[in-house]
């Protein structure tokens, strides 16, 4: 088995480029983000050596915190990472070779794929599983329209344009500024501190023009804004928030029926719409009207992963203190938090 990292080594972009379930996080723009963010290194585990061309390829990053412990995750803050290999049996063989060798004495491994999944190797459990959905483009964008459900999407695509909504899309500043705002919101609403500005900045200086920002407006007030990333031939609704009170007036079934068009127009096949976690039904539902179908998605562990969900007592202790905790402060904690939490 080899190492190498896949910023400095040519073969790695040359090898996703043409691999066909290589996605955007398996990309050096997102690799890149990781490490200019939250300081992760990253590295592929290989059995292709030094001089011929690439042939498979497992890529973690290495996270080291004393709260949540030093580990490899295959990747941070990516909802999957395909191991890119043949089959399960050269899934088994990479991680096998992994967890013999001394990476560093890293406390555990995590791997989050989409299709191979260990099947023979020692040591590695499900450790969490969701739901992934992908929306077929496929399909005319008359299709995709009929296909988008009448009530809840249809009616509200015609109500933001009855009022007016204003849509902007960009990665300056001003917007970033916009969307910001309404994740901040967003998260106080599920009791959650936001990522911090320094993660978006990094996506934005790393990915350029293939990150979107999109915003609706009211009246010159932010009402709703989504993150979409292009790769290949897929684009990604990664980040979604919006305000509250203007959720009747339609503007995030506006944002995502532009991103949809856009993709079409710009060749895309998918629409990769992310994970959601199994009980949060309103979630799946809202993905699902759009024609969006899920498939479970499970993530793998070996040895004993540190429990970074809360319980019953912990989620209420939340619930009273976030509201009440100012904007600052709430930025002040992600950003103190969440290079923990990949």
């Amino acid at each position: 088995m080899y190492q190498i990292d896949p910023l400095s080594d040519s073969r790695w972009e040359a090898f996703i480029d043409a691999h066909p379930q290589a996605s955007v996080f398996h990309s050096k723009p997102w690799l890149k983000a990781l490490r200019l963010a939250y300081g992760y290194d990253s590295m592929v585990l290989t059995t292709c050596s030094r001089e011929s061309a690439l042939t498979n390829g497992l890529v973690f990053c290495r996270v080291k915190s004393w709260l949540t412990g030093r580990r490899l995750v295959s990747l941070p803050f990516a909802d999957h990472c395909e191991p890119l290999t043949e089959n399960s049996a050269d899934l088994d063989d990479l991680l096998s070779q992994a967890t013999q060798r001394d990476l560093g004495k890293w406390e555990y491994i995590e791997i989050r794929p989409t299709s191979y999944e260990p099947e023979s190797c020692d040591g590695f459990r499900k450790s969490a599983t969701y739901l992934a959905h992908n929306l077929d483009l496929r399909k005319s964008k008359e299709e995709l329209f009929n296909n988008l459900h009448k009530s809840s999407l249809q009616s509200r695509i015609r109500r933001a344009d009855r009022e007016a909504l204003n849509y902007e899309e960009g990665n300056s500043e001003g917007m970033l500024k916009k969307f910001y705002g309404l994740m901040v919101a967003t998260r106080r609403r599920h009791c959650l501190p936001p990522q911090p500005r320094s993660w978006f900045h990094a996506l934005i200086n790393t990915f350029g023009d293939r990150l979107k920002i999109r915003v609706a407006s009211k009246d010159d007030v932010p009402i709703a804004s989504i993150i979409t990333l292009s790769h290949k031939k897929s684009m990604v609704y990664k980040y979604g928030c919006s305000d509250v009170r203007f959720h009747p007036l339609g503007g995030m079934a506006l944002l995502l029926w532009n991103a949809i068009q856009e993709a079409k127009d710009m060749g895309a096949e998918e629409l990769d719409m992310g994970r959601s976690d199994c009980n949060n039904l309103g979630l799946i539902s809202f993905k699902e009207r759009f024609g969006a179908v899920g498939k479970p998605l499970s993530y793998w562990s070996h040895s004993e992963k540190p429990r970074t969900t809360l319980d019953i007592q912990e989620r209420a202790l939340l619930h009273r203190v976030v509201p009440m905790t100012p904007d600052f402060v709430l930025e002040m904690a992600g950003k103190l938090l969440y290079r923990h939490m990949g």
